[in-house]
């Protein structure tokens, strides 16, 4: 691919590094590795549970509705849920659904018992077993913060994410400075408040000057840079 084409293509994907989506999901970078470029074990190779939405750069990265799936097999492997199971279940589900990102369509919370039970009769996973006998026990995995502050367009899909409980000061928008979290109203990367943060000796009053926003903005920022990185 010519690199003329690279802008075009990454319009509205997102872009992040399994360091980034850790920094985000709380999930460790190895585990993100893992799940999306596949590992290798008493010499088999494993490939990821599937292709990542930038898999044309050739490179490990990931697209902002790869982030959001990642959230979900992160949950799955909690309750003990196998990656083979879990490959299986995103594959079933995407056909049934009809969504290349099906763990994070709204309608998984509804109808995902009846995936899981098709791939119990495939992988006799016991984890499987108990999510599709026990109500709770699904209701325990598919939490619905999982899916609060996901933003959904009309078909389904994921549009944006606000990563703060009961705020949308900050979203995810793979729209807009490819998937990096930004101030909502101001647009501004909240990494970049950060570092002016630093620089002006932390002094919310000059940073909010310098780029012409509140200092109840500059607070989010700050707050959600220094949530991240703990």
């Amino acid at each position: 691919m010519k690199n003329t084409e690279l802008p075009s293509r990454l319009i509205g994907v997102g872009l992040y590094t399994p360091g980034e989506a850790a920094l985000y999901t709380g999930i460790s970078a190895k585990d993100i590795r893992r799940w999306m470029f596949g590992y290798s074990a008493h010499g088999v190779d494993h490939t990821g549970l599937w292709t990542s939405e930038l898999s044309f750069l050739d490179e490990n990265l990931l697209g902002f509705h790869d982030l959001l799936e990642i959230r979900f097999v992160h949950a799955f492997r909690q309750h003990g849920v196998s990656l083979q199971a879990i490959r299986s279940a995103s594959r079933q589900a995407r056909e049934m659904f009809d969504q290349p990102y099906p763990f994070t369509c709204k309608r998984f919370q509804t109808d995902g018992r009846s995936i899981f039970a098709t791939v119990l009769d495939e992988t006799g996973d016991e984890a499987l077993l108990d999510l599709i006998k026990r109500q709770w026990a699904f209701k325990q995995v598919i939490k619905p913060s999982l899916y609060e502050g996901i933003d959904y367009a009309g078909e389904g899909a994921a549009q944006r994410w606000y990563p703060l409980k009961r705020s949308k000061t900050i979203v995810l928008d793979p729209a807009r400075n490819f998937g990096k979290p930004i101030l909502s109203e101001a647009g501004i990367d909240t990494s970049a408040i950060y570092q002016s943060y630093q620089a002006e000796g932390q002094d919310i009053k000059r940073v909010a000057t310098i780029f012409e926003i509140s200092t109840a903005a500059v607070d989010a920022a700050v707050a959600f840079e220094h949530r991240i990185a703990a």
